[in-house]
């Protein structure tokens, strides 16, 4: 609660994750199985874990297995900071790297 008295409203982790799905398909991604790919490689994947959400993305894109790094999502700006993230790797991976 800040100084006046107003509090942030409660996450709602079902819908943050609805509304992520759809900003990683406006980044070009497409979704199969969970996972969200570009050009059959998969980049990131996001679950429902409770109140938070699972977000992981892989290190670097890759046909054979992927290595990813994972993080847990509990706000807004934690959203809004991993699809700027992604957004900055995606411009930075070139399509030899698919």
């Amino acid at each position: 609660m800040d100084d006046l008295g107003f509090a942030p409203p409660p996450f709602d982790a079902s819908a943050a994750l609805a509304s992520l799905q759809r900003d990683l398909r406006a980044l070009g991604l497409t979704e199969r199985a969970g996972v969200f790919e570009r050009r059959g490689v998969a980049i990131a994947k996001v679950a429902l874990d409770g109140d938070t959400l699972r977000a992981s993305v892989v290190k670097r894109p890759s046909r054979g297995s992927p290595e990813w790094t994972h993080k847990a999502l509990k706000g807004g700006a934690d959203i809004r900071d991993f699809v700027a993230d992604l957004k900055k790797k995606l411009v930075g991976w070139s399509d030899r790297d698919d």
